[in-house]
């Protein structure tokens, strides 16, 4: 058995460990952050019902992505695992079951939503007069759905592997193309002045739809980039593997994905509700919503970078039949979250005020978001806990308890809360948001309480 003293020497090294995986999965998600600040900026300036026609549809853009995400994350379980177990044939084999996965979901999700972009703006109540806008953007956004798919799911599949820094690099790569793109296709051919200078810039004037293709060509690019970089890696390229469905191995990852599927699913779709309640609170509450919601999903990335780390380690030492070094990354990975969700947290409440006003001019919108911010940051590192105890289920294949516990957080605290503070009530914005903090609290609850049972180790299960 290990000593105190080599325990203690044991974590410290598994610590370069996870920030080596982490840390590149939270400067990824925080230049997408940064660039979607960018791109709303963008369109913004084409005037409100160009930002309306855009937003219109981001909650299905958010639903198809977590859809698509759920199948990657099964073959997270299976790939890391038998990384673990040194087992890399197996993990290659899985890796060209995933490429029959990225085909097949992406020509199911490029039919879908290609052939209803007419319907999505009417179902989701958008204004008749920007409609048709919304429909293009729609459209075109989502015509290469391949290529999302493959940047999606191969991406996780590297993750798995222990590579999160070419995900990270094509990411980058696919930011700055939108961008660039953004800036020739959004706009007329104008003059700029730099340094003093005048400067005739070209630009093929598309508005939203420029946008659009801007976005759908990062989009071609990552999905190339990303699978040119899984079939060179030395460890999982699929190259050389069936494409022929091997039951197995897709039964082993879709019993992971699928509850994790309708987990997103039906969190998603709580998201949906939620705003709507949201929305019947007037301008003020509304604009105040949408922009702290933003704000706040700055502070979440330390989160979710930590938990690609614990899903990928917690599946190799499973993988490896190795109990210590399960036992090393919970006793490490939990206290380095909380310490980084306290430091977010607090940063988040000081700075809460200036935030808003990055955002908005209107003092009654920057006050009732700083002060609904303010209350979400104090919840900061209970929500984190949550995060990264999932990581690690996912890890090991474990996804149903997830599953139920975000849904009855979701449906049963922050909807079902919200519902009766503001619809019955007649409360406000504060008292939604204070139904969202509930949500977190009782997601720290129920999953450091089943941590605490030990019910979610696989090695205590093959004792008994």
């Amino acid at each position: 058995m290990e000593n105190h003293g080599e325990t203690k020497t044991s974590e410290r090294r598994m610590l370069p460990v996870i920030l080596a995986l982490s840390l590149p999965t939270m400067l990824e998600q925080l230049l997408q952050t940064a660039v979607q600040y960018i791109d709303t900026a963008m369109v913004g300036s084409l005037g409100t019902s160009a930002t309306a026609a855009v937003g219109a549809t981001s909650t299905v853009s958010w639903l198809v992505g977590s859809t698509i995400s759920a199948i990657g994350v099964g073959f997270l379980a299976f790939i890391s695992q038998h990384i673990g177990a040194g087992e890399e044939e197996k993990a290659r084999k899985a890796s060209g079951q995933a490429v029959l996965a990225v085909i097949a979901a992406g020509i199911f999700f490029t039919l879908i939503t290609t052939l209803l972009s007419g319907q999505i703006p009417v179902w989701m109540s958008v204004d008749e007069p920007i409609r048709d806008m919304a429909s293009e953007y729609f459209l075109i956004l989502y015509s290469p759905m391949l290529f999302r798919t493959a940047s999606i799911i191969f991406g996780t599949v590297l993750r798995s592997a222990g590579d999160t820094k070419t995900p990270m690099l094509v990411g980058i790569g696919v930011n700055v193309i939108n961008i660039v793109l953004n800036f020739f296709l959004i706009y007329p051919t104008r003059e700029i002045e730099i340094f003093g200078n005048i400067i005739t810039v070209y630009g093929a004037d598309f508005g939203v739809n420029g946008a659009a293709l801007a976005s759908a060509f990062s989009y071609i690019f990552g999905g190339i980039a990303i699978t040119i970089a899984l079939w060179k890696h030395k460890t999982i390229s699929p190259k050389g593997q069936s494409l022929k469905p091997n039951i197995g191995i897709l039964k082993s990852c879709f019993k992971v994905a699928v509850p994790n599927m309708f987990q997103r699913f039906a969190t998603s779709l709580g998201y949906v509700v939620f705003a709507s309640m949201i929305n019947s609170l007037g301008e003020t509450s509304a604009a105040a919503h949408t922009i702290a919601n933003t704000v706040e999903s700055l502070f979440y990335i330390p989160g979710y970078g930590m938990q690609t780390a614990s899903a990928a380690l917690a599946g190799n030492a499973w993988g490896a039949r190795d109990k210590n070094r399960l036992k090393r990354l919970t006793k490490t990975i939990i206290p380095l979250e909380v310490i980084l969700m306290v430091v977010s947290g607090g940063l988040l409440f000081i700075f809460a005020p200036q935030l808003m006003s990055l955002f908005s001019k209107d003092k009654e919108v920057i006050e009732l978001g700083g002060k609904v911010l303010r209350m979400v940051a104090v919840s900061e590192p209970f929500y984190g806990v949550p995060i990264v105890i999932e990581g690690i289920m996912q890890g090991l294949g474990k996804t149903v308890v997830p599953f139920v516990f975000s849904v009855l957080g979701m449906w049963c605290v922050r909807i079902a809360g919200t519902f009766v503070f503001t619809q019955v009530m007649s409360g406000g914005l504060i008292e939604a948001w204070g139904c969202m903090i509930g949500h977190n609290l009782v997601l720290f609850i129920m999953f450091v309480a089943y941590f605490i049972s030990g019910k979610w180790d696989p090695f205590r299960a093959e004792k008994t």
